[in-house]
């Protein structure tokens, strides 16, 4: 996926996972993943997607501040 946000070009091609987190089984409506990736010049961002009842039911990017990414990745109980 590919978004442009206040003039800078987000996309999942051109940018690394950093880290990924999957809640639910594979095929639930339910269930969501959130993909934190890094672009080529050191800007972070989300990646959501989830089934049609879930909290993502549309693919979505999200800039976060590299300040935030700890904590975003703790609220998911994730040691860092």
């Amino acid at each position: 996926m590919r978004k442009v946000i206040e003039g800078i070009v987000y996309d999942t091609l051109t940018s690394t996972i950093d880290k990924k987190f999957t809640f639910g089984a594979p095929g639930d409506s339910n269930g969501y993943e959130e993909t934190l990736y890094i672009t080529k010049d050191g800007r972070y961002f989300v990646y959501t997607y989830g089934g049609k009842n879930s909290r993502y039911p549309h693919e979505d990017i999200t800039p976060i501040e590299r300040e935030k990414v700890k904590d975003w990745m703790l609220s998911r109980g994730k040691n860092v």
